[in-house]
């Protein structure tokens, strides 16, 4: 639509070339491969959900199973974009609270920022700067903090660093940013003791009553209470089933998309052009009577050039006129929906 209609789509957006649109036919195509069509399918998914607690007041862990997204940087970033921004606009501002409404964990982070661009970059610094005060922690998981951009790292209070093993001067190089990365402790080099750490040790500086970060410390960590590894399949579905919200999302919406909706406007159309174009002896008593309406300055005969005396040529090329109007003005208002509900309140910052 944007190659047939550039001249008209370049007045109100700025110039569109054929590259531009090759540029954009690309991107488009690298989400469908990932699976977009699945991003944007409904139900969509209720952040609200994530906030919810048992009777007894106390949270509950949901688990999004990315087992398949991260295998699709492009779209991961995507999503987890759309999912920050989304809690930043919904959620109103409480300031510091002692305890948060919701902490995220984001496993693999490294994905979330691999090859991305400049402009992301920055869409995320923001956020995880701001969303704070909304009353949502994030964490970002991931083996090495050269995995995670300085300025994203830079706002991160609490930090937990296992063992790194470093044999190689790229590894040796990793170990020391992460030493530089916490408050020294005086009483050992922190550079040293991240290759000491043994299974169930940690380095760890949290953030104390005034903000301040506190000096590195070696801790042993409680081992977890849960399942350690993958769940399986039945085990995932005994969950999901007894889930009060599980079978919310299992009916999938299928509703009209823009190009049904805009194929069906234009067979419509094409249907009354084919009528308006039939001999005059073929039409019934009420189309005359249409059109002897439209004769005296109605709509369709605007439209169509029902007038006597217009050629068919001339009604064909005010259909077609039309038509395209038509398509341009709701193709306007689908795509600045479709990009309002995806990027949030990020897209007006």
């Amino acid at each position: 639509f944007m190659a047939e209609n550039d001249s008209v789509v370049s007045k109100k957006y700025g110039l569109v070339t054929p590259q531009s649109i090759a540029a954009l036919q690309r991107k488009i195509m690298q989400l469908d491969q990932a699976g977009a069509d699945g991003f944007f399918g409904e139900p969509a998914l209720d952040l609200r959900d994530f906030m919810r607690t048992d009777l007894s007041g106390k949270g509950i862990v949901n688990i999004l199973a990315a087992d398949r997204l991260v295998q699709s940087p492009t779209l991961y970033s995507t999503f987890l974009l759309w999912m920050l921004s989304e809690l930043f606009e919904q959620l109103p501002e409480v300031g510091d609270m002692d305890r948060p409404k919701m902490v995220f964990f984001f496993d693999e982070a490294h994905l979330l920022f691999r090859d991305a661009p400049k402009a992301l970059l920055n869409t995320i610094e923001q956020v995880v700067r701001l969303i704070r005060s909304k009353g949502v922690g994030i964490y970002f998981v991931t083996q090495n903090p050269q995995d995670i951009p300085e300025a994203v790292l830079a706002q991160l209070g609490n930090r937990v660093q296992h063992a790194l093993r470093a044999y190689t001067p790229s590894e040796t190089k990793a170990v020391r940013i992460a030493a530089e990365s916490f408050r020294p402790n005086p009483s050992f080099k922190t550079e040293d003791m991240i290759t000491a750490l043994g299974v169930g040790e940690a380095l760890v500086s949290t953030l104390d009553a005034k903000g301040i970060p506190t000096v590195v410390e070696r801790t042993f960590i409680r081992p977890p209470l849960s399942q350690v590894g993958p769940c399986s399949p039945e085990a995932r579905a005994r969950v999901i089933s007894a889930s009060p919200i599980g079978p919310r999302y299992d009916a999938v919406v299928d509703r009209d998309s823009a190009f049904e909706i805009l194929e069906r406007k234009a067979a419509e159309l094409e249907a009354q052009q084919a009528e308006l174009e039939q001999p005059e002896p073929a039409r019934s008593k009420p189309t005359r009577q249409v059109e002897e309406v439209q004769d005296d300055g109605g709509i369709m005969g605007t439209i169509f050039g029902t007038q006597r005396g217009r050629s068919g040529r001339s009604r064909q090329s005010l259909a077609e006129t039309a038509m395209k109007t038509m398509v341009r003005q709701a193709s306007s208002t689908i795509g600045r929906e479709l990009m309002r509900g995806l990027m949030g309140s990020l897209r007006r910052r």
